[in-house]
């Protein structure tokens, strides 16, 4: 039989619902501060890093230097692609636009991965990072918020860590 419950919650009902509020208060302030239909892959991003850091922040992807040297290897990456189909679409016609996204998206996704991997850096979320930096709008100042929200959430769960447990 397939057991839909955890065993542990049980025993630590108050920590899942104090971690899942510290998840929901986390995304709620960052939700105040980006706008809901320009950013929206950077904001399912760090929704998945909140999650991370929440629910599991005993994880290896939860580890600060993997949230912070994830993140810097994503939109480093999305950074560098998006320029790249910046100088591009002036020398490619309407059809193979979406190509060019497809592409460049796809380098950016790679690039990140390897780069994350040999610098022992993996943050899953940061991968859509540097996705979204190709697919979506941005700006500096929404990077810039980026970094002010994983430090706050990261400064969060090494402020409140001697209570935080693995949910999974």
């Amino acid at each position: 039989m397939i057991k839909f419950w955890d065993p542990k919650l049980k025993n630590n009902l108050k920590r899942y619902i104090f971690q899942c509020t510290l998840a929901t208060i986390s995304i709620m302030f960052i939700l105040l501060f980006l706008n809901l239909f320009v950013y929206t892959t950077i904001i399912a991003s760090l929704g998945a890093t909140t999650f991370i850091i929440f629910t599991m922040p005993s994880a290896y992807s939860a580890k600060t230097k993997n949230i912070l040297g994830g993140y810097t290897v994503g939109i480093i990456s999305g950074i560098i692609f998006n320029s790249m189909s910046l100088v591009l679409v002036d020398k490619i016609d309407m059809i193979n636009l979406s190509m060019l996204y497809m592409i460049t998206g796809a380098l950016s996704v790679g690039i990140t991965i390897f780069v994350m991997a040999i610098t022992n850096t993996e943050h899953p979320p940061a991968v859509g990072m540097a996705l979204s930096l190709i697919l979506t709008p941005w700006n500096y100042q929404s990077l810039l918020y980026v970094f002010i929200s994983i430090l706050l959430m990261i400064l969060v769960k090494r402020l409140l860590r001697r209570w935080l447990i693995d949910l999974q």
